[in-house]
């Protein structure tokens, strides 16, 4: 499986950005999800969807500000990420695993590469 994650960039407080993480090689995860790591910091769960339903998980921190969704046609998940904060500036990864919930990144095996955002104030 091969992912690769885009969408990062610099925003102002306030502002939104959608991340996509285009999924490659083997047929599609069962689960899905976006992950931060700010400098610092451990990596951390943000937004996970489950690929068969749609259905979506959330950390605390961005539930109601951050949504996220997969599009089957094009093997691709979506982070759509509005009234941003400065303290969501991180990289962000996609990850992708088989099997079952999880929202702890260790227990994913695939990763894309990452992309910065940049919250300024």
């Amino acid at each position: 499986v091969q992912l690769q994650a885009s969408g990062g960039g610099l925003v102002q407080a306030g502002g939104s950005l959608r991340l996509s993480c285009a999924v490659s090689g083997r047929t599609v995860s069962s689960y899905m999800g976006w992950f931060r790591q700010a400098p610092g910091k451990e990596r951390e769960f943000v937004a996970i969807v489950r690929w068969n339903d749609n259905s979506a998980y959330y950390a605390d921190s961005v539930k109601g500000r951050f949504t996220i969704s997969r599009d089957n046609a094009k093997n691709t998940v979506y982070l759509q990420m509005d009234t941003l904060k400065p303290e969501d500036t991180a990289v962000y990864y996609c990850g992708a695993r088989y099997g079952s919930y999880y929202d702890w990144p260790k227990y994913y095996r695939y990763w894309g590469q990452g992309t910065l955002v940049t919250v300024s104030s």
